[in-house]
């Protein structure tokens, strides 16, 4: 491996961070190891999360700009390895270039093509050489020999913190609120949920995932008269998850975090309408949209009521989505001690399933020194 070039590409966040910890991980074997990545190249992860197909039709030349300065970066980096992590409407274009100029592909973060647009599934096995995944249900979807499943990192980041026992015994309870990382989503879900726990006797935290979250978050919450006090943070979600009793959680990562905290919580979700029209035409592989609904699913079988209360994590999606609905599931937990213990045995049920041998981190670390 000594002197090997990696050009390791993560868009988003969440996989900024499995980014991270995967450059550790090679610059322990290996301190000569040379890494670039997009920041390399003067592209911030907070102009690269774009979601939504208006919002990215909305900045397509910097789009373009960005893929045509990375396909430059390939031909004359000449890196020995693309890995690229989730991301995948950039990342996979860039593989398929590395691809195609006889550079070894490895993507890490499985595409949601059990949930939608399974179409893909065949330019996904051309563009890679390896796909590392993080859920046991997937491998099985693709040829034989690309893909792997290498347990979850945020199952390997959990398991030291498996015990319920830091949460408070007696006093004021924390309640967690995440209403997302992006600007919309904030906007769209953060004022229905104020409402929903406006009354309750708890602290309340709101941990942003980064500066501009933290400033929308604010600005939300100062604008409100009255009513409910939060105290909002720059990060710290998973040490706030571990402590809370319950929370509210914007559907993404942060509802897996929040299984694996053991932390009974309500997932909401809201989109602009016409979005939701083309999601739910498009997401057919799934009956729901939580992580942890849908391992619940893939891996121990879907009961014949999609709606049943044995799934792990309540989801509450566009016009379902009020406050009354979000506090029904607060007051039964917050209240009702057998109700929340069941709760947290569920999430523990389906959580099971992501653990594998070895971490994460090192199983995708080897596959790139192969």
């Amino acid at each position: 491996m000594a002197g090997r070039k990696i050009l390791l590409l993560a868009g988003e966040e969440s996989g900024a961070l499995y980014a991270r910890e995967i450059a550790e991980k090679l610059r322990e074997r290996d301190p000569s190891v040379e890494i670039r990545g997009y920041g390399d190249y003067g592209f911030e992860i907070h102009d690269l999360a774009v979601m939504g197909f208006f919002a990215v039709l909305s900045r397509i030349f910097f789009f373009l700009r960005v893929r045509r300065t990375m396909e430059r970066a390939i031909d004359e980096w000449k890196p020995d390895i693309v890995c690229t992590v989730d991301y995948p409407g950039m990342n996979l274009r860039l593989a398929a270039y590395a691809k195609s100029k006889g550079v070894r592909t490895v993507h890490v973060v499985c595409p949601q093509v059990w949930a939608w647009r399974s179409g893909r599934i065949p330019k996904i096995e051309a563009a890679l050489d390896r796909l590392c995944c993080f859920f046991p249900f997937e491998p099985s979807i693709f040829k034989p020999g690309l893909a792997t499943f290498v347990g979850h990192p945020l199952a390997d980041a959990f398991a030291a913190n498996a015990s319920d026992g830091n949460r408070a015994a007696g006093g004021r309870k924390t309640i967690a609120l995440l209403p997302g990382s992006r600007l919309r989503e904030i906007e769209a879900i953060l004022p229905t949920v104020l409402d929903a726990v406006d009354g309750l006797d708890a602290d309340f935290v709101v941990p942003a995932a980064n500066d501009g979250a933290m400033k929308a978050i604010n600005r939300i919450v100062s604008a409100r008269r009255g009513g409910v006090v939060v105290r909002v943070q720059r990060g710290g979600a998973r040490d706030v998850l571990a402590r809370a009793e319950c929370a509210v959680v914007a559907s993404g990562t942060a509802t897996l975090e929040a299984a694996l905290a053991r932390c009974p919580t309500v997932l909401v979700y809201r989109v602009g309408f016409l979005t939701a029209a083309i999601l739910r035409r498009a997401i057919k592989g799934v009956r729901h949209v939580g992580l942890a609904n849908i391992i619940w699913e893939k891996c121990r079988g879907a009961v014949a009521d999609s709606t049943s209360a044995e799934y792990p994590m309540p989801e509450l999606l566009q016009e379902d989505l009020t406050a009354s609905n979000v506090r029904h599931y607060l007051d039964l937990w917050f209240l009702d001690s057998k109700a929340r213990g069941e709760a947290v045995r569920r999430l523990d049920d389906a959580m099971a399933y992501l653990r594998s041998d070895g971490g994460a981190i090192s199983r995708i670390a080897e596959e790139l020194v192969r």
